[in-house]
């Protein structure tokens, strides 16, 4: 239930559109993400993040160990709900403009 409410307050201030990240260096580091269904590849860092801070849980909450692409985990499925509920909430009751 704590999961519950802390992501409910949680995804509305995450939820909003960011603004955009400098531009990512070329060549060397992180694969690209896979499995997106819901979140853009910039934003992926700053929401998990966000996610691992306000659940208080570490990534393997919501992903498989070694293999976040993999939807086994029905925590995963619930978060990717919760965003679309979250973002469904917002367009309905926002007037678009951020504070």
């Amino acid at each position: 239930m704590r999961i519950l409410l802390t992501l409910l307050i949680a995804l509305p201030l995450i939820a909003q559109d960011q603004p955009p990240p400098p531009a990512a260096q070329k060549g060397g580091g992180r694969p690209a993400p896979k499995n997106l269904k819901l979140l853009k590849p910039e934003d992926i860092r700053p929401m998990m993040g966000a996610f691992r801070v306000a659940l208080g849980v570490q990534c393997t909450g919501c992903h498989v160990e070694g293999d976040f692409a993999s939807d086994a985990k029905e925590e995963k499925e619930t978060a990717r709900m919760m965003i679309a509920m979250t973002r469904d909430i917002n367009s309905k009751f926002s007037d678009g403009k951020s504070t």
